[in-house]
């Protein structure tokens, strides 16, 4: 899959829509591809049917559409999430189990997931922080961060508290090992893998800000 190769920069950091747009754009035609729970599920809202993208809910559909909104929302079509979607010509439906096996033999090009935190070479941690209230367990995300042939991450730069979720190593337990291909934050795009990590572009910040806010080293898109 070809990647940006010169730095880009914006004058702003990206709101949650404008970044699904962006990655949106990014996916390539005619691609089969998972949106995880949360933030991801916007992308669907702005792909185009130039693009030819098949949407994959691992609650057993092939064909999801955008979120449904009013005389569209139909009880019984949801997604992973619980949202509302429709459906697009030639969709389908199949057993959950079906679905998984899916996800796990290799038939999705892409899934764009959220997280806790990313490591420099790719490692995914996005399903517990430790809190007492956190999902008891994994779930569908190791099978989609496993099995997807690229693994985009869509999360915000920081914490809270304002701590970088782009680290060195992960803290938090992994959902997967060297699997994430790109991040998204509002604050810029990083491409990761075995080199280490790179800047695409940033937003509203310049490329040695991000390097203050970021705890690893950082290369500049050439």
């Amino acid at each position: 899959m070809s990647t940006q190769t010169s730095i880009r920069t914006s004058e702003k950091p990206l709101g949650r829509d404008e970044l699904a747009q962006l990655v949106a754009r990014d996916i390539v035609p005619g691609s089969f591809v998972n949106l995880g729970i949360g933030q991801p599920t916007l992308v669907s809202n702005y792909l185009t049917e130039e693009q030819n993208i098949t949407l994959h809910t691992e609650n057993g559909m092939l064909g999801m559409g955008p979120a449904a909104l009013g005389d569209d929302v139909d009880g019984d079509l949801i997604n992973a999430g619980k949202i509302p979607v429709t459906e697009l010509p030639g969709a389908s439906y199949f057993h959950h189990a079906d679905s998984f096996a899916i996800m796990r033999g290799g038939h999705l090009d892409i899934c764009v997931l959220g997280a806790f935190q990313v490591s420099a070479t790719g490692d995914l941690a996005n399903w517990h922080t430790g809190a007492p209230d956190a999902i008891p367990a994994v779930g569908g995300a190791m099978d989609l961060a496993t099995g997807a042939k690229d693994v985009f991450v869509m999360m915000t730069l920081l914490t809270r508290e304002g701590v970088s979720k782009l680290v060195e190593q992960c803290t938090y337990p992994l959902t997967g090992v060297g699997c994430v291909t790109r991040v998204y934050t509002d604050k810029a795009v990083f491409l990761t893998g075995p080199d280490g990590v790179t800047v695409r572009e940033t937003f509203g910040c310049t490329f040695e800000g991000i390097q203050e806010l970021v705890p690893l080293p950082l290369k500049k898109a050439e």
